[in-house]
């Protein structure tokens, strides 16, 4: 059985031990928050000294527990568990939406000073943002995401490629890992998908089109990397389904999809007019193995599935990620000046700081590698310029200051890109 450190996320936790926070751990099903909370950050604890009596943890899907889904019982039973003696009492609730009133019940936690709280779920109301705006500062959210490659291949090793191709196929849920073939794997995530996060949206907004919300996943899966709007959208269900669903109707199912993190959006944003462009986005998957299932595995074309990974690790490494347009002035075959609106596939933002990145699959021409330069070249801020290729090659610059390196070689260094802020 293969076990993964999820270390960057271990780090948080011990970095907001104290804080006077609720740590709240969001991230989509089955992405190992409760695995980090109960056997990591548990190990981590007992390993630094910390007494397992001071330690309360708490199942609350447990049918065993389920008398203390009561508000005033759970808070009973935790004064009960931890009397103040001069140390912290770590409190860690999973499935913390299934209390009534669960909001209160950590506001009133939040009063005791003896009690660092840490709490994670994983059906549709915990799934939301809600939880997080609901606390107005008074709560600290950890992001965890799927497996990053380099957490993925660290642990499972061999040949890179084979990791690589292994990896793009099925994505980077844990529980994934630990089978040994395709066909369990697959079995997996289809299930993981149609049962779990598709009933999820649709029990928790009541949606009276499942049908609908299926084929609209569909659509997006399909588009992945495409520029869209809702009315695009409901175009191609009038076309290829002969079906309307009206714009607003579209909006709402795509806001559910994201708060139950199956999707995020990439803004388009006017690299040389500085402000964001509304009419058109981008979607992406958060795990690719569940953009796979909701296709049912019909469609795997590898540069959309590279471009999808690459912004889920920009994601997960923290950065906020849009998608860039630039807009030049070039000749054409008569010499006439004419406008052209290139695209950045990523505009990387930390801060003050910001690299625009290419995703390229292949670069086997020097053709090709100056259509790729060509949005970059297009930019004229001194912000640094940086291409993602398929092809395993070496690190290098040419003499416009664009960096380009090999995915793997991107996805294995964490410090791919923070590096360039340095320079």
């Amino acid at each position: 059985m293969y076990y993964f450190q999820r270390q960057k996320y271990l780090d948080k936790l011990v970095e907001s031990q104290g804080n006077g926070l609720v740590k709240i751990v969001t991230g989509g099903r089955r992405c190992g928050k409760s695995f980090l909370l109960f056997d990591i950050f548990h190990r981590y604890l007992t390993e630094h000294d910390v007494d397992e009596n001071h330690i309360v943890e708490l199942s609350l899907d447990d049918r065993t527990n389920r008398r203390l889904r009561n508000p005033d019982v759970l808070l009973d039973y935790i004064e009960n568990r931890t009397p103040a003696d001069g140390h912290t009492y770590y409190v860690v609730l999973d499935e913390v939406q299934l209390v009534d009133d669960f909001v209160e019940v950590l506001l009133s936690l939040m009063h005791k000073r003896h009690l660092d709280v840490y709490v994670s779920g994983s059906n549709s109301k915990f799934l939301s943002k809600d939880v997080v705006t609901e606390f107005r500062g008074r709560g600290d959210e950890i992001r965890v995401w799927p497996l990053s490659f380099k957490e993925y291949y660290e642990v499972v090793g061999g040949d890179r490629t084979t990791a690589w191709n292994d990896y793009y196929t099925f994505g980077g849920l844990p529980q994934v890992v630990q089978f040994e073939s395709a066909t369990k794997k697959i079995e997996y995530l289809i299930n993981l998908y149609e049962l779990t996060y598709l009933h999820d949206v649709i029990e928790r907004n009541h949606l009276r089109n499942p049908e609908g919300l299926r084929q609209l996943t569909q659509i997006l899966a399909s588009a992945v990397g495409t520029s869209t709007n809702p009315k695009r959208i409901c175009n191609t269900f009038q076309s290829v389904e002969g079906k309307t669903i009206i714009s607003k109707t579209i909006k709402d199912y795509i806001g559910h999809l994201q708060d139950a993190f199956l999707i995020e959006e990439a803004m388009r944003y006017d690299v040389k007019g500085r402000k964001y462009i509304g009419t058109e986005t981008k979607y992406y998957f958060t795990d690719i193995g569940l953009r796979a299932a909701a296709l049912n595995y019909r469609q795997q074309e590898e540069t959309h599935i590279m471009e999808n990974i690459i912004y889920n690790e920009l994601r997960s490494r923290g950065y906020r990620v849009d998608v860039g347009l630039v807009e030049t002035w070039e000749r054409d075959d008569q010499g006439k000046a004419v406008r052209k609106r290139l695209e950045v596939d990523f505009v990387v933002n930390q801060g003050p700081d910001r690299v625009y990145l290419q995703s390229a699959f292949r670069m086997p021409t020097s053709e090709k590698e100056n259509q790729e330069q060509r949005p970059l070249l297009g930019i004229n801020d001194s912000f640094r310029k940086m291409i993602v290729v398929g092809d395993n090659i070496m690190r290098k610059i040419n003499d416009k200051g664009i960096v380009t390196m090999g995915l793997l070689d991107f996805l294995l260094d964490t410090k791919s890109i923070s590096s360039l802020f340095e320079k």
